[in-house]
C-alpha cells in the first residue's frame, strides 16, 4: 500500500521561509517523478513543481526562483524548500507520485495517481 504524508506546513510572515517534507512509502521503486501541488480556498489546483528521478526539474510560473525541490530516494523522501513567502502563497500543499516509471517532471495533476493529504501553509502579511 502506497503510503504519502506531508509535514512542515504553519503559519509564517510574508518574507519568511519554510520547508516542506514528503514521506513516501510501498512503492518498489523510486524511479518515477514526483511534484507539489497546492490548492487554495475557491481555487483550482496548481502546479508549484517537479521532479524526476534523474533530478530534472519543472516549477510553476509563480514560483520565479523562490521555491527549490528536491528529493533523496535513499531517506523515501522529497522536499520543498520556499523562501521569500508571500500571502497569495497561502494554500494547501500536497505531494504527489506519478503513475508511470521513468516519468518526467510533469505539470498535469491527471498524470499522478498517489497523494498525500496535503500541510497547510499560511503567510500573513
Amino acid at each position: 500500500q502506497v503510503q504519502v504524508v506531508e509535514s512542515g506546513g504553519g503559519l509564517v510572515q510574508a518574507g519568511d521561509s519554510l520547508t516542506l517534507s514528503c514521506a513516501y512509502s510501498g512503492r518498489s521503486t523510486s524511479r518515477y517523478a514526483m511534484a507539489w501541488f497546492r490548492q487554495a480556498p475557491g481555487k483550482e489546483r496548481e502546479f508549484v513543481a517537479a521532479i524526476s528521478w534523474r533530478h530534472s526539474f519543472n516549477y510553476g510560473g509563480f514560483v520565479k526562483g523562490r521555491f527549490t525541490i528536491s528529493r533523496s530516494d535513499a531517506a523515501l523522501r522529497m522536499y520543498l524548500q520556499m523562501n521569500s513567502l508571500k500571502p497569495e502563497d497561502t494554500a494547501v500543499y500536497l505531494c504527489a507520485l506519478h503513475s508511470r516509471i521513468d516519468s518526467g517532471p510533469d505539470a498535469d495533476a491527471n498524470l499522478y495517481d498517489d497523494w498525500g493529504q496535503g500541510t497547510q501553509v499560511t503567510v500573513s502579511s
